[in-house]
């Protein structure tokens, strides 16, 4: 048994633009259906979303058979979770709220057994070695483990460029969420001003060879960063398209003239 391909982390080196959404109820059944809908990656949530370890794994096992790529980000970036959640077979994680470069060293680390980081060794009770059937598993996971920290305040701005250099990460995200609010315009990531500061964090992130990521379901914004050199972009989450499109829905058919009685209707 061989140690699994990293198919997202094979497609930065390669250049690729991977398009993404956001899972955010966490729950295997939609996991699996929208793993089938054609996303290069699924980001499950742990930061927001209501996701335990024994959810994550569910979700990670519905999305395995698909060619979608899916994505861990962990309510913190502490190692003992990361150490968790690479064991379940996570590959590439989202680290939130990175700040420092430290910080990112530290994420990093964390991926990486010693002597080359501080992950705990516990194999054999682990999905990601196949229960200690890939036998070189130990030397040589840290190849296929793709690392993402997310800037999402001016402090992380401010220390950008160290922390996109930082040995180990392969890719810088940013959180347009948090960070309109950390720049004064909480509830605005499309303000002209938070729109500056993303286009100019993608420019520098690329400049230390990195892949610059960001979650932006404005459809015109999000091509404007991929043509400023985004690489992985979500374009959605599913918690506000099940819900918009619920509503549209509802509204469609209460404001529809009634049904007379004993004709054919919706059912």
């Amino acid at each position: 048994m061989h140690l699994p391909t990293n198919p997202f982390k094979a497609a930065f080196k390669a250049g690729q633009v991977q398009i993404g959404l956001w899972l955010g109820l966490a729950d295997a059944y939609s996991a699996e259906l929208l793993a089938g809908a054609g996303f290069d990656w699924l980001l499950i949530d742990g930061e927001h979303a209501p996701n335990e370890l024994q959810s994550m794994l569910a979700q990670l096992q519905a999305i395995a058979p698909y060619p979608s790529h899916p994505i861990l980000r962990p309510v913190w970036n502490d190692p003992v979770r990361i150490k968790q959640i690479l064991d379940i077979g996570a590959q590439t994680l989202l680290l939130p709220m990175v700040q420092t470069a430290e910080e990112a060293a530290q994420a990093v680390a964390a991926t990486r057994y010693p002597p080359n980081g501080i992950r705990g060794v516990g194999s054999a009770l682990a999905r990601a070695s196949r229960w200690n059937r890939i036998p070189d598993y130990l030397k040589t996971a840290e190849q296929e483990i793709c690392v993402l920290v997310q800037i999402e305040t001016r402090q992380g701005l401010d220390n950008l460029d160290a922390i996109a250099a930082t040995e180990g990460v392969d890719g810088v995200f940013i959180g347009p969420a948090d960070l309109s609010a950390d720049l004064g315009y909480i509830g605005q990531p499309t303000h002209p001003e938070v729109q500056a500061a993303i286009e100019d964090a993608i420019r520098r992130i690329r400049a230390h060879g990195k892949a610059p990521g960001i979650l932006m379901a404005d459809e015109k914004l999000a091509k404007r960063y991929i043509e400023l050199g985004a690489q992985f972009v979500a374009v959605g989450v599913d918690t506000t398209l099940l819900a918009r499109s619920a509503e549209t829905l509802a509204a469609r058919f209460k404001s529809a003239p009634a049904t007379p009685a004993g004709s054919s209707g919706v059912y």
